[in-house]
């Protein structure tokens, strides 16, 4: 790494609480060439956030690996995260400790589950494999490079004649050799039966190194492999032994605690005692003067045979008695018991309930309350009934005290019924276990000796028995006599088949061995190691010395019967392996039948590849398949770096430098894929030997480790016996002729070049016998492509396939090879292992030729004639020359000034704009519709990044998208054209039009399958220069959050736009918010007072807006009449004033204005033209009055509260359905008055609805047209909040000299139908008269009887420790529901509240207005795993939660309370017609933002200390807003939801206000960060 380059970092993202996410237990890493970071992330508000700590066992720098030690790494900042600096590999673990509680004193912690990281190993370059990527070097071999050609040394000599070999291998291609156990075999010759770990194979030495030290010896070899390495440019891989030893291995005369005895393991007793019976029955067989047929020719002797051994074996051994308790004996020990009269329990046993059990049920009960012994086989009849117990359960069975009276024989007799019942149980069992082992038996016998696949054994003999022996039985010497009686017998290994890999298949809770189910290998004794080395110490530490001494050697291990192996054991011996050898390449064959358990194999062992084998496949289409699994990844495939973003990193000593940050995923692993390997068939006996040329090319193309065996390339005919056979190698004159040899070499260079040149991605084809396979080089486009004709079987003609068609793309043929077997038979060589008469011959090569259709130029690959069955033909490709060669860095490459000159109108452009705006400002032209799939939300680059991410995350290339983009280049030509269309009016998008211009055209010229590819990278560049651009408009708040923060601050960039129809003055264009999409997006419906107000201060001053703040209050100021402001502006073409609350809301916007802009305060003096002139007169715009007078924004602040103290009373201009058609005549009055005794402003009717909650009925069938649902007439309690607001702030205006109005004079009013005569009301007064009348009107105290202390209609309560949503309603009981509005009095005037009760009343609601209902909380955890599968987070968990997404505007248990908002209903039910409940318990989220900072301010005025637990929990809440905001194709916070956060088609999917009180939330708890209240 150069110091320009940025430090790579990879990001796991866990779990709620700090698990692996879902199905991602497993990371596989690259290996440390260079440094690089793993970064552990949570998510803001789960529970590893909560002070949570990530603990792995990856050492410091400088530190020994220790897999018990564990080093704690704190999770900071605003996205809670730690880094990991990888600079060594390995295999690797970590957990999180969270949210610690304190229990008696004592500090616990949560913790998590476990994960693992594997890091790959870094293997040596040898001096011909020096090629990287772009030009750079590679630093070490990966993975996919490696090519393996396994060996057994005892074929190939002595050390000194190993030469010819490793020239012809290191010739070919290879660059590791897998040499399989040099060590001192033991009696059966295998290699794999070893006699003494830590001897080598006297083989393999000279005659005058015989005698030499077993150092000497090791330095000898040590010394080859060290050649091998330097002169021939190859690696070295050595199996590893660890299950089993020699069963002649005569360290265990010494040691036979080290195997499973008789002693040690006494549940196999009973499988020894059988084992020796079948021996000695076929002793019997196998004598000439029985009558059985010892030569078992036919199914119909082996029959005689098996019917034979079921009728006397069984009954010879008295197997049962292994199975059952011995009734006589227990009956013995009863009797003693009864007669010794010894005391026992008579509480034990109820005799009433015994006597209503069946006698099965009776027995049951005796077993399990006095068996001992069950669930493991031992000795005879160890099973046993404990005496005192089965006495108190005669006792109480037959109720009889036996201390009184004596047991006669019918006790006896029951008794002895009741053990025959126990034993019932046992005896089935038997029979079932005998039946098996029959049958096993038998199988077995059959495919040994019947079998045409089988060995074909021959007669019984006593060297070659009726079956193999199951037991090692070690000699009776001086050695082996000190051990205890049964240590001599010791069980052999071997395997089963599907069995679970966990489970010890000779231990106690088995009995395989006693079902014969076990697959013997009669030539090794297993090892028994416990659960530690303090077990058997002697072995643990023999094995030890034997695995060090191995890595010491060989660069990698491959671990024989992996999948038997204890992982524990493993561990153990790894761990040892990498303190000699930390770069250790470490592979296994693991037959678990699940990539599960393969996982849990890989990652807790460090295992980099496990061996794949094709000839595993017995079809073309298999082998397709395999080729495809192992490591490939499509061609064109989605490009995850436009996921990952770039960031400066820190590191430990301070510097701060560039880093690259990539998501992981969670891998699978790596595979060895070998074309055949020492255990598997050859091609001539499984296919053709034809095939070895096709099978073995075909192999050579996947992007994984590759293998072969010795022999492969030599064409030998059939697989060799390791332990029979003894001829060597044959060596050539000229041995790249023979078989496919010289081929083979040219195809493994090729697959070494591959992976260090980056060519990662493939195309695979299978067409009737053809299997096509295409690499190419993501950075170049440069690719080949092999195509091969399979030989299943004999097909020497052409076979079926259509011509190739390579669109956009030249090829380049580079060889066409075929396969010419001379003969399917070979003389044997009685010395020398040799191949069949086969060579590789050169065929015609295929026709290329160029084409055109519709779709563009292509070129043509048709096969020739003559390409048998095979053949393999091998082209170069490479794309239209007119595509640069750099084209990935220049589609991921954008100028500064492209995004760098584009402000918030231009960037809502870019990214934002629904059809109902874009339509608006360029009539004709909506969001992009693709074909079977649908309409985009958004015209800008996030409709198309809605689409694109998950793609890109799965990479979905089957997705409508991308077939559609593979179709035509529609989409591009979109995203150019539709910014050309907005340059009129926004010049300062020219570069991007450029940009554009030039990226969609060099994407065009691609193959049409790489479109999606490159399109996706461009949208998702150009979507983060946009974002980031954003960004840097805005405060540090946003600029610096986490991306939850940043993502809800984009939503401003949404609702603030321009449209042609709609803005904030009825002549001139201007930029306007929207209430919300797509709903709320132009001509009238666009713009809303309370909407705006309630949004302003999160969507415009929280993300630095001020102008756009300021021009919305002075637009809304100049439109005041009545002392109102519109709820509709209208452009101020008709505004309509039918709200009660919006101004309070104004009023509140230019407070928070003043207090948040840098001399905010000067807006107050601001001079703007009245749109109606004397305030109460409408004109028409057009009219010379209006805008004729000019006002100033502290003098409206004033008439809105003189307006107020003298009362409001007028009806809307223009009133008539032409104004509402669903309003009632009565509806268009207005009436607002003041409260003289409370302060309370007062108003509204039953007639109409003048606060946010204003549904008004539509429909006639149901009989609501022109009811409002929820008039909330009366004092509302966020408006007398916002009210005691206003008057505060005034207050401190005025006492500061910056707001002239101190008193108000009042005439002569009327209240509820009576005079009121004139009077001056200072503003100090009426704020004090709200904050002595605010808690004893509104609040319900928990304790009935306190109600005599606040003005209560206690007959209407239905809860208590509330506040009232209004007070003094026409209706009284609507007074007493509990709603969602309260919270927004707390926020903007917490001095009203008693905070205790405050407190209360929040969690009152949190309980019930905002926490889920019932069982439907497990669809919280739905929405936030959704949220993080798509971004980039797969299947991550959460646990429950105690939040949703909005507050239910009722309380459940109110009867009005109707969840689900349908505005289609046309039903003639009145509670839900038309919509009519849109307020009466569909839960809107704009109320919960307010909560939360409610909940954020009261508490922490009852507990100062509970800032980080308080916030914490906040973030918590937010998760499920977090889940929307990503998941939503909208990239917004929902208008409204309906039951338990289940979306409402009808509600707008992105509103301003919902955003804006999170934003609000942030920004409470980021000033709480700045006064250091909130300590990170």
């Amino acid at each position: 790494m150069t110091s320009t380059d940025p430090i790579n970092v990879y990001r796991i993202e866990l779990d709620d609480d700090g698990s692996p996410a879902e199905n991602a237990t497993y990371y596989r890493l690259p290996p440390p060439d260079t440094p690089y970071v793993l970064r552990f992330k949570v998510i803001a508000g789960s529970l590893a956030s909560n002070q949570g700590v990530v603990w792995t066992n990856y050492p410091p720098k400088g530190t020994q690996f220790d897999r018990n030690e564990f080093y704690p790494h704190d999770l900071t900042g605003i996205e809670p995260e730690c880094d990991l600096l990888i600079t060594g590999s390995g295999a690797f673990e970590y957990y999180v400790e969270h949210s610690p509680f304190d229990e008696d004193g004592t500090l616990f912690w949560n913790r998590s589950e476990t994960g693992y990281f594997v890091v790959d190993p870094q293997l040596p370059l040898t001096s011909t494999e020096t090629s990287g990527v772009n030009g750079k070097h590679a630093a070490s071999l990966p993975l996919e490079g490696l090519v393996i050609e396994s060996v057994v040394p005892k074929w190939m000599g002595k050390l000194s004649e190993w030469t010819p070999h490793l020239e012809t291998i290191s010739k070919s291609g290879y660059n590791m050799i897998h040499f399989v156990p040099l060590q001192y075999r033991g009696i059966s010759n295998s290699p794999y039966s070893i006699f003494d770990q830590l001897k080598f194979d006297p083989g393999l030495f000279e005659e005058k190194d015989l005698k030499k030290s077993e150092d000497e010896q090791r330095a000898i070899v040590k010394a080859k492999l060290a050649e091998i390495e330097t002169k021939y440019g190859a690696l070295s891989l050595t199996d590893i032994v660890w299950n089993h030893t020699a069963c002649n291995s005569t360290w265990l005369w010494d040691h036979p605690e080290g195997g499973y005895n008789l002693h040690n393991s006494p549940h196999l007793i009973p499988a020894f005692e059988l084992d020796s019976a079948l021996l000695a029955f076929s002793a019997k067989v196998a004598d000439p003067s029985t009558p059985f047929s010892a030569g078992v020719k036919s199914e119909q002797e082996l029959k005689t045979i098996m019917t034979a051994l079921r009728e006397t074996v069984f009954k010879d051994i008295k197997l049962w008695e292994f199975y059952v308790v011995d009734v006589l004996k227990s009956l013995q020990e009863f009797k003693a018991e009864i007669a010794a009269k010894k005391p026992y329990s008579h509480d034990l046993f109820n005799h009433d309930t015994l006597t209503k059990l069946t006698f099965k049920e009776k027995a049951e009960v005796l077993r399990e309350a006095a068996l001992t012994g069950a669930g493991e086989h031992g000795d005879r009849h160890h099973k046993k009934i404990l005496p005192n117990v089965a006495v108190a359960y005669m006792s109480a069975l037959l109720n009889i005290d036996f201390t009184k009276a004596g047991a006669t024989d019918t006790v006896y007799d029951e008794y002895k019924k009741v053990l025959n019942e126990v034993n019932l149980e046992y005896y089935k069992a038997y029979d079932s276990d005998v039946e098996t082992i029959i049958t096993n038996i038998e199988n077995r016998v059959k495919y040994m000796r019947l079998d045409e696949h089988g060995p074909r054994l021959g007669p019984i003999t006593e060297e070659n028995p009726l079956v193999e022996t199951y037991f090692t039985r070690l000699p009776e010497n001086e050695r082996t006599a000190v051990h205890p009686s049964g240590s001599l017998a010791l069980v052999n290994n071997g395997w089963i088949w599907n069995a679970d890999p966990l489970q010890d298949f000779a231990g106690k809770d088995s009995h395989a061995y006693l079902r014969r189910e076990v697959i013997i290998w009669g030539d090794c004794v297993k090892l028994r190691y416990g659960k530690g080395p303090e077990d058997v110490p002697w072995l643990w530490e023999r094995m030890k010395e034997y695995t060090i001494q191995s890595a010491r050697l060989f660069h990698g291990f491959r671990i024989d019967n992996c999948h038997s192996t204890p992982i524990h054991l493993a561990q153990y011996l790894l761990d040892a392996a990498r303190t000699v050898r930390p770069n250790l390449y470490v592979v296994a064959e693991l037959f678990t039948g699940s990539e599960v358990m393969d996982i849990r194999f890989v990652s807790r062992l460090g295992i980099n590849s496990l061996i794949r084998e094709a000839m595993q496949a017995w079809e073309p289409r298999e082998l397709s398949r395999l080729i495809h699994r192992h490591g490939i990844s499509p061609v064109g495939c989605m490009d995850r770096s436009s996921l990952c973003e770039d960031a400066p990193w820190t590191g430990p000593d301070g510097k701060t430098v560039p880093s690259r940050v990539t998501p992981l995923v969670a891998s699978h692993p790596h595979a060895l894929f070998m074309d055949c390997t020492h255990d598997n068939e050859t091609p001539h006996q499984k296919r053709r030997a034809e095939d070895t040329l096709s099978n073995a090319g075909l192999v050579c193309m996947t992007s994984c480790a590759i293998g072969s065996v010795k022999g492969y390339d030599e064409l030998y005919p059939t697989l060799l016996n390791l332990v029979t056979e003894k001829r060597h190698y044959a060596t050539y004159k000229d041995p790249m002729a023979v078989g496919i040899t010289s081929v083979k070499a040219r195809l493994n260079r090729l697959h070494t070049k591959l992976a260090l040149e980056g060519f990662e991605e493939a195309h695979v084809h299978h067409e009737n016998e053809y299997i096509i396979v295409h690499r190419q080089q993501t950075s170049t486009l440069k690719g080949y492509i092999l195509i091969a004709h399979t030989s299943f079987y004999d097909n020497p003609k052409r076979g079926d396939i259509m011509p190739i068609k390579l669109r956009d793309t030249t090829a380049k043929v580079i060889f066409s090879l075929g396969m010419e077997v001379a003969s399917r038979t070979i003389e044997k060589n009685d010395k020398l292992l040799e191949g069949l008469p086969g060579k590789v011959i050169e065929l015609e090569y295929p026709k290329i030729s160029s084409h055109s259709d519709s779709q563009g130029v292509f070129a043509q690959i048709d096969i020739p004639d003559r390409f048998p069955g095979g053949s393999i033909i091998l082209l170069e490709t490479s794309v239209d020359s007119k595509v640069p060669t750099n084209i990935e860095s220049l589609v991921k490459t954008i100028p500064d000034n492209v995004f760098g000159e584009l402000g918030w109108m231009e960037l809502n452009i870019v990214l934002y704009r629904c059809d109902g705006e874009e339509q608006d400002l360029t009539p004709g032209n909506g969001v992009y519709n693709i074909p079977n799939h649908g309409q985009l939300v958004y015209c800008g680059l996030e409709g198309f990044v809605s689409v694109l991410k998950p793609i890109i995350e799965t990479n979905d290339l089957g997705h409508p998208f991308c077939a559609h983009l593979r179709d035509g280049h529609w989409a591009l030509d979109y995203v150019r054209d539709r910014i050309q269309r907005h340059l009129h009016l926004f010049p300062a998008l020219k570069s991007l039009l450029e940009w554009y211009t030039d990226r969609m055209g060099v994407i065009k010229l691609l193959p049409n399958y790489l479109v999606p590819r490159y399109f996706a990278l461009a949208i998702m560049t150009a979507y983060d220069a946009a974002r980031n651009r954003a960004y840097s408009l805005m405060p540090p708040l946003i600029q610096q959050g986490d991306y939850f923060t940043k993502s809800l601050a984009l939503t401003a960039l949404q609702v603030y736009s321009f449209v042609d129809s709609a803005g904030l003055h009825p002549t001139k264009k201007t930029p306007s918010l929207a209430a919300g999409l797509p709903h709320f997006t132009y001509r009238h419906m666009r713009t809303w007072g309370r909407d705006v107000f309630i949004s302003l201060r999160g969507i415009l001053l929280v993300t630095g807006q001020f102008d756009a703040a300021k021009e919305h209050i002075l637009a809304f100021a100049s439109s005041l009449k009545h002392g109102m402001i519109p709820n509709l502006l209208d452009s101020l073409r008709s505004p309509r004033y039918n709200s009660r609350d919006s101004v309070w809301w104004f009023f509140q916007s230019v407070q928070d204005y003043c207090t948040i802009v840098p001399n905010g305060e000067a807006i107050l003096k601001e001079s703007f033209a009245r749109r109606f002139p004397d305030g109460q007169t409408f004109v028409e715009y057009t009219s010379p009055e209006a805008y004729s007078v000019s006002i100033t924004l502290e003098e409206i602040l004033t008439e809105i509260l003189v307006c107020h103290a003298n009362g409001i009373h007028y009806r809307e201009w223009n009133a008539g359905h032409r104004l509402d058609e669903q309003m009632s005549d009565k509806g268009f009055q207005v009436d607002v008055d003041l409260d003289f005794k409370t302060g309370f402003v007062t108003g509204g009717s039953i007639y109409n609805c003048g606060t946010w909650m204003d549904k008004m009925g539509e429909s006639a069938k149901a009989g609501t047209k022109g009811v409002p649902a929820t008039p909330r007439d009366g004092a509302d309690v966020e408006i007398i909040g916002l009210l005691k607001s206003s008057l505060r702030w005034v207050n401190d205006l005025h006492k500061r000299g910056k707001f002239a109005l101190e008193k108000i004079d009042i005439g002569e009013t009327r209240f509820k139908g009576k005079a009121r005569p004139a009077r001056t009301l200072t503003l100090k007064e009426w704020e004090e008269l709200i904050q002595k009348n605010f808690e004893k009107c509104f609040f319900i105290p928990t304790n009935p009887e306190e109600d005599n202390q606040y003005v209560i209609a206690s007959e209407l309560v239905n809860r208590r420790g509330m506040y009232k949503d209004t007070y003094g309603s026409i209706t009284p009981f609507a007074d007493y529901q509990l709603r969602c509005n309260f919270p927004v009095a707390m926020c903007v005037a917490p001095e009203l509240f008693d905070r205790v009760h405050a407190m209360g009343a929040l969690e009152l609601a949190k309980e019930v207005i905002l926490g889920p209902l019932g069982t439907f909380s497990c669809k919280l955890e739905v929405i936030v795993c959704c949220y993080l599968q798509v971004f980039m987070l797969t299947n991550i968990r959460f646990s429950s939660f105690d939040c949703l997404l909005g507050m239910r505007t009722l309380d459940p248990a109110d009867w009005a309370y109707r969840p689900n908002y349908d505005n289609s209903n046309d039903s003639d039910d009145r509670m839900i017609a038309k919509g009519w409940n849109y307020h009466q318990g569909p839960e809107w989220l704009w109320c919960t933002g307010y909560f939360f900072r409610a909940y954020l301010l009261m508490r922490l005025e009852c507990d100062p200390d509970s800032v980080k637990d308080t916030v914490f929990e906040l973030h918590r809440m937010m998760l499920p807003h977090k889940a929307q905001l990503e998941t939503s194709p909208w990239a917004g916070l929902a208008e409204l939801t309906n039951l338990n956060g289940a979306i409402c088609v009808d509600a707008c999917q992105s509103q301003a206000w919902s955003s804006s009180t999170l934003l609000d939330l942030l920004h409470d708890i980021d000033a709480l960060r700045k006064d250091g209240r909130l300590k990170q």
